[in-house]
């Protein structure tokens, strides 16, 4: 089984003043590009310390193998172009560790003393509600390659953030419409989301899309720890209690091996089918412990479900040489976001036969159709600065002779199916009742 031991690939810059947090100073880069000019200055922010770090670091690994691709031309077509309309990417990792207050301050800093042009990453919902209208005061190009709560761009107009993957809509949408087609009888279910935007939004667009397309399913218990938390026996106990159905579950990076581990440790699998929205990163690296019968997605369709393109079937087997593990749904993300830069750097190249401004990159980048990692990107919500894709589902096994995991029951959901139409804002579309839903 392929493991990735992150930390020893990270070396942390010391005394960084500018930055401040020790734990959230810039990364060192393996293969930063210096040399040719015009280069473009870009900041990728994730977790690459502390329990977001499990789900933090493939992102930035992703980052890695991308940008030293984009800059050697080496990428497939269409992206076989040396760098962003010719110009070389010089990259910074930083720690998105810290507080919200930490994490902004970083923000501003990367902008106003570091003088990136764009900046790309962060995990945490929570810190891009806070960045993103700091982004728009300091003019940044801002590109989030994750952050999947709705509220966001629902009720602000943003001219420099863009978002290049769906939000948690098509993960609750989705979840929904795969227990109706798969497990129809499975009519009771509990969650347990960790207490801030994402998992909030997570588990309430899943309830409410649960009462739209199952009318007669039932709540058993709403539970909410603590982001981070790591302990979850008093919870796991009351699921044991309640004996429903299904366990609805946001939880990433190491709230999620810790849940999963204590889960099975505790028998929880065997009285309820639990339901990861984000299990595609624990799918190889806990296989052993994923309870049979588990439901896995992947924060849309990435990860063990992205599609086999010429792309893809470069990226997969490339980041597994490099890294020595299998690329997770963060990875891709990354990828699609730096696929969707590129994309607008080059466009905006030739509509303005130079290289071109900050403006002009927004102007291409702003409702861009582009091919990603596996999967189709319509920066088609938002006023066009967020991402629809579709949303994929399947039910884990284990073979104990081979000792590999699979999926069975894989189901895919068209993008139109689980977004709610353009003006119309998630929540108000699900308790609406999916009008509108196109699925095939």
């Amino acid at each position: 089984m392929l493991r990735r031991k992150y930390p020893a690939r990270f070396r942390t810059v010391a005394g960084n003043a500018v930055l401040g947090l020790a734990l959230a100073g810039a990364l060192a880069w393996s293969g930063s590009a210096a040399g040719a000019q015009p280069q473009v200055k870009l900041a990728i922010v994730t977790y690459v310390s502390g329990p977001g770090a499990a789900y933090g670091v493939p992102l930035a690994d992703g980052a890695k193998l991308m940008i030293d691709a984009i800059n050697n031309g080496s990428l497939p077509a269409p992206y076989h172009s040396k760098g962003f309309a010719g110009a070389k990417i010089d990259p910074v990792i930083i720690d998105e560790s810290g507080s919200t207050t930490q994490v902004v301050e970083n923000f501003r800093n990367l902008v106003q003393q570091r003088h990136v042009d764009a900046v790309v990453g962060y995990i945490n919902s929570g810190n891009c509600l806070a960045i993103s209208p700091v982004a728009e005061e300091l003019k940044a190009l801002t590109v989030y390659t994750s952050c999947g709560t709705s509220r966001i761009f629902e009720g602000h107009s943003y001219n420099y953030v863009f978002r290049t993957a769906p939000m948690e809509t098509v993960d609750g949408v989705g979840a929904a419409h795969y227990l109706k087609k798969e497990y129809p009888q499975a009519t009771t279910y509990a969650g347990i989301n960790q207490n801030y935007a994402w998992g909030q939004d997570s588990w309430h667009q899943f309830h409410d899309s649960m009462k739209a397309l199952e009318p007669n399913s039932r709540v058993t218990v709403a539970l909410w720890p603590k982001l981070f938390s790591g302990q979850y026996n008093a919870e796991i106990s009351t699921l044991l209690i309640h004996k429903q159905a299904v366990v609805h579950a946001s939880f990433w990076g190491g709230d999620q091996v810790a849940f999963v581990e204590q889960a099975a440790a505790r028998g929880l699998g065997k009285h309820s089918r639990l339901l990861l929205i984000n299990g595609d990163s624990i799918f190889y690296t806990l296989s052993k412990v994923i309870p049979e019968g588990t439901i896995i997605g992947a924060d849309g369709a990435y990860g063990v479900f992205a599609r086999k393109t010429p792309l893809n079937n470069w990226f997969r087997p490339a980041f597994v040489k490099r890294f020595g593990a299998q690329p997770i749904a963060a990875a891709y993300q990354v990828a699609d976001s730096l696929l969707g830069l590129k994309a607008a750097y080059d466009k905006a190249e030739q509509e303005a036969h130079k290289f071109p401004t900050k403006a002009e990159v927004i102007k291409a980048l702003t409702h861009l159709k582009f091919e990603g990692m596996g999967v189709n990107v319509d920066m088609a919500l938002g006023g066009g600065h967020q991402a629809v894709t579709a949303v994929a589902y399947g039910t884990y096994e284990y073979d104990a002779k081979t000792q590999t995991p699979k999926l069975v029951k894989v189901a895919y959901f068209a993008p139109w199916c689980v977004n709610p139409p353009p003006g119309v804002g998630a929540v108000k579309w699900i308790e609406g009742g999916l009008k509108g839903a196109k699925c095939h």
